[in-house]
């Protein structure tokens, strides 16, 4: 198994691909741990979760020094956590921007910075979620896409201060991910055209695996067929 006895923290655990991250890498042998900012009940595959304000960075240290303490390390840290905003600007309002930011862009930079002093001597993997998004952004996307901007030039940034400790840092770019939620909200749209959650979890578990190991400050479009 490609991650066996590798420590995985998934941020956003509960959402859908959360879940499908956490059976894809657990699967792969992963000691998958588990977090979100609310309390529920993870796949079962999830070995320890935990309740957390990724938002709040003294709570965020506290949280990976305790998961380290019981799990010996970290090997990979996959950012997950997010949300979406659909507002024009003419009817919208400054704060969506500032809570943009503080979900898509700050959980990252909080969890990935909590978790540098954990990862083993070896090296490490950090996966974020940017979107596509942040290449073009639709009417009415401005801050969404301006926060996963944000993810995109941090994975970049980050990639290259990790280089010398082996630690990468990707970000994968889905187009419309194929969850409940979206189907719900587009129930006219071609929902054989969007990515699978379960697509994006076996690329996350290709950048976390050995095989990966080559690549970092990669930006890479998950798109389906959008």
């Amino acid at each position: 198994m490609e991650l066996k006895d590798r420590v995985v923290v998934i941020t956003g655990a509960l959402g859908s691909l959360g879940r499908a991250v956490s059976a894809v890498l657990a699967e792969a042998g992963a000691k998958v741990v588990g977090i979100d900012c609310v309390d529920g009940k993870p796949e079962s595959v999830v070995a320890v979760f935990k309740v957390l304000d990724l938002g709040d960075a003294a709570a965020t240290k506290q949280t990976m020094a305790a998961i380290a303490a019981e799990c010996g390390h970290i090997d990979a840290l996959v950012n997950i956590a997010g949300g979406f905003a659909w507002e024009t600007l003419a009817d919208g309002a400054i704060e969506t921007w500032d809570q943009q930011y503080q979900i898509n862009l700050r959980t990252a930079v909080s969890a990935s910075s909590a978790t540098l002093a954990h990862f083993p001597g070896s090296g490490g993997r950090i996966i974020n979620i940017s979107a596509a998004g942040a290449m073009k952004a639709a009417m009415g996307m401005g801050a969404y896409a301006a926060a996963k901007s944000g993810v995109a030039r941090f994975t970049e940034a980050l990639s290259e201060e990790l280089k010398p400790k082996n630690i990468t840092v990707n970000a994968l770019m889905p187009s419309v991910i194929d969850t409940k939620p979206n189907r719900d909200a587009m129930p006219d749209a071609d929902y054989s055209t969007w990515v699978t959650p379960k697509a994006l979890a076996e690329v996350i578990l290709f950048l976390a695996s050995d095989r990966g190991e080559p690549i970092t400050g990669a930006l890479i479009p998950v798109m389906g067929r959008v």
